[in-house]
């Protein structure tokens, strides 16, 4: 799918820029704001989101309406708000999964994610965990030892082609050796069911994802893919505690807005995000959903999204991906 942001639309941007007198960038915001979310209501970016809109609407003094617009890995909601007027009033809240669309789209974008829209805030990380049927191996190295002793057996389940859960277990078992058939859904939880019934050998996911099927024993969590383990999950070792080699992958959100906002307004955004993000309440249910909220400047947000870019492209390339 194609999407095209215009001349006139940057044109336009860049006008409505000029004609807004500084004045006006100190009035900032007079008027409400709405946060696209790339994605569908009910969706882990839409959860995120909304855990932050209330705060951010006291914070601003102004409504922040949240706005869904789902469609093409996210580059709906990114292209309209790249091509909106740089004004603080269009801001988008990017998921992982819209750093990868530059090496799954190429040319078909019909944007340019790197110079369309910058950095406001980078919010939060949520660890991705590696869980397997509840029958099967009960640890990391167990699970990798069954697919060696077994090729071309065993499958992994995913959420998606080309999505960072799919890229997740592609990365794990190249570093390990081993192969497996990727099987991807329409979403983690049919993948999940499917895992379950031991169709497949594994799958990396969120722990907010799987919490019902572990509390319930349905599934096993075998590892965790970060640095060090999770507050949530004292007992279950990390990728490298298990296998010896690191690999934390996770997926994010990072506030952006188009480029040439100005940078009075910007600085505004951030500091409100980097303030809900410390509240007690956005903080307490934030770590239910094991999601860990950052504090970040506007440059910080914007080199990590150009970092996961660069990191997965050629990943990307590798397991031979493609945009569905």
């Amino acid at each position: 799918m194609t999407i095209r942001l215009g001349r006139r639309a940057v044109l336009a941007g860049t006008a409505s820029l000029a004609a807004w007198p500084a004045a006006a960038q100190a009035g900032y915001p007079d008027r409400p704001i709405r946060l696209v979310v790339p994605a569908g209501a009910g969706g882990p970016t839409d959860v995120v989101a909304r855990i932050l809109q209330p705060h951010l609407s006291q914070i601003l003094g102004q409504s922040v309406v949240v706005e869904n617009k789902a469609g093409a890995s996210g580059n709906i909601g990114a292209a309209m708000v790249a091509g909106s007027a740089p004004d603080g009033y269009t801001i988008l809240m990017a998921p992982s999964t819209n750093a990868l669309t530059p090496a799954l789209y190429g040319k078909a974008l019909g944007y340019d994610v790197v110079n369309a829209v910058t950095g406001v805030a980078y919010v939060a990380s949520v660890p991705l965990i590696v869980v397997g049927p509840a029958e099967g191996p009960k640890t990391l190295p167990e699970l990798i030892a069954l697919l060696k002793k077994e090729p071309g057996k065993h499958s992994y389940a995913s959420s998606g082609n080309g999505g960072i859960i799919h890229l997740a277990g592609f990365l794990l078992l190249e570093k390990a050796g081993v192969e497996a058939l990727h099987v991807p859904y329409r979403g983690s939880a049919p993948g999940m069911i499917d895992t379950i019934a031991g169709r497949h050998a594994f799958q990396v996911d969120t722990l907010g994802s799987s919490k019902g099927f572990l509390d319930s024993g349905k599934l096993r969590v075998l590892a965790v893919m970060a640095d060090k383990r999770m507050r949530q999950l004292p007992d279950v070792p990390t990728v490298e505690q298990a296998l010896g080699f690191k690999m934390a992958i996770n997926t994010w959100y990072v506030m952006q807005a188009p480029t040439a906002t100005p940078r009075p307004v910007i600085d505004k955004l951030n500091a409100a995000f980097n303030e809900a993000l410390r509240n007690p309440d956005v903080v307490k249910r934030m770590a239910e959903l094991a999601i860990e909220p950052i504090q970040s400047t506007p440059e910080q947000a914007k080199k990590y999204f150009d970092d996961q870019m660069a990191f997965w492209e050629p990943i990307i390339k590798k397991s031979g991906a493609k945009a569905e």
